[in-house]
């Protein structure tokens, strides 16, 4: 019989104060996961936690910079020491980009690599240490299909190499943390409907992402928590280290 139930697991999502880390915190807790909600703010992920609870859920929010190690420890002991063990985790805090490489300072370069791949590793190590102690877990990294394609009419050469760095870092991962019972996943949205291409200032630009795109529209951001769950579940237990193309067909041209 094929199980898709979490009911009862205990989960970290980072980045879940709004967008795509939101919708997937909220399906967590809708499917009865105790959720822990992590943000460099943890006042900004009150509002995920708030819904969580008011459905009948299990929420807390936790204060975490990724690029911070020490705090991505001090993350997961808060969510153990309120739910019990950590069994399942969700990497998707990252920052966008948008300067054309020839103009790229040092410092544009480094911010983008420390939160996208850095901060993913040092969320991975943390989780995966908690994990090893009760010998399973499951995590999924949040890429993008811009680590699969060079973007039509952006110019993001360091958000392209960092999350194409998400995809192998997360193969690597699942090879090497296989023998201790961990899972270890990449879902990579295509365009999504999330605040930032909600704005009116790039409609025109994202009825272009819709146009290209065979499905005709953009994701909302459901439609990627979906997927995610699936891999986070007992009925994904024979996958690991896939990247999960979640893009409306966008790569198949």
């Amino acid at each position: 019989m094929i199980d898709f139930g979490l009911d009862g697991e205990v989960a970290l999502v980072t980045g879940a104060s709004s967008g795509i880390g939101q919708s997937i915190a909220l399906a967590l807790g809708r499917a009865g996961v105790a959720v822990g909600c992590g943000g460099r703010n943890a006042a900004r992920c009150a509002e995920t936690v708030d819904r969580i609870r008011d459905a009948g859920g299990r929420a807390i929010a936790v204060e975490w910079d990724v690029t911070d190690p020490a705090q991505a420890t001090a993350a997961v002991d808060a969510v153990e020491q309120a739910f019990g063990p950590l069994g399942l985790a969700v990497n998707n805090a990252g920052v966008g980009a948008g300067t054309p490489a020839l103009e790229l300072t040092p410092g544009q370069w480094q911010a983008v690599l420390d939160t996208n791949l850095t901060g993913v590793f040092f969320s991975c190590q943390a989780e995966a240490r908690a994990m090893r102690a009760h010998g399973r877990g499951a995590i999924v990294n949040i890429a993008s299909i811009s680590a699969t394609i060079a973007n039509r009419n952006l110019t993001q050469a360091q958000y392209n190499a960092s999350k194409a760095a998400v995809v192998h870092l997360t193969k690597s991962l699942a090879v090497e943390w296989a023998p201790l019972g961990l899972r270890v996943n990449a879902v990579s949205p295509g365009y999504t409907l999330t605040p930032m291409n909600r704005r009116p200032e790039v409609a025109d630009l994202v009825a272009e992402f819709a146009d290209t795109t065979p499905l005709g529209r953009l994701a909302e951001p459901e439609e990627i928590a979906g997927p995610v769950l699936f891999l986070l579940g007992p009925a994904a237990g024979y996958i690991t280290g896939v990247d999960l193309l979640v893009d409306g067909g966008y790569c198949c041209w």
